[in-house]
């Protein structure tokens, strides 16, 4: 799908122990930046998901709506049949227009 692989879910960012140093960060500081990584990164995945299911939707409609016959292929004619029933028409059209006379 993407080149960009994903390396931590939120639950390995929680877990994650930083070892203390002599001069070292503010653990409670890191506990708060850390607790906001994760929420970003769990509605990061959320949008994700929704995403992908949208797109396996749109796909699936893609396929249904190519799969389904249009109106020309359902009921295809032959050209003989088509100039047939022009003509047909064609002849009713001046009966009515000219009258039978024309014809007897």
């Amino acid at each position: 799908m993407s080149s960009v692989e994903i390396k931590l879910n939120a639950k390995e960012i929680l877990d994650k122990d930083f070892k203390t140093g002599m001069r070292g960060y503010n653990q409670d500081e890191v506990d708060k930046f850390l607790d906001v990584v994760i929420q970003d990164y769990e509605a990061y995945q959320r949008r994700v998901d929704q995403l992908m299911k949208e797109n396996e939707e749109l796909r699936q409609e893609m396929k249904r709506q190519t799969d389904r016959p249009t109106r020309n292929q359902s009921a295809p004619q032959s050209a003989g049949s088509t100039n047939y029933d022009i003509l047909q028409r064609l002849s009713n059209l001046e009966k009515k227009v000219f009258g039978s006379k024309m014809y007897e």
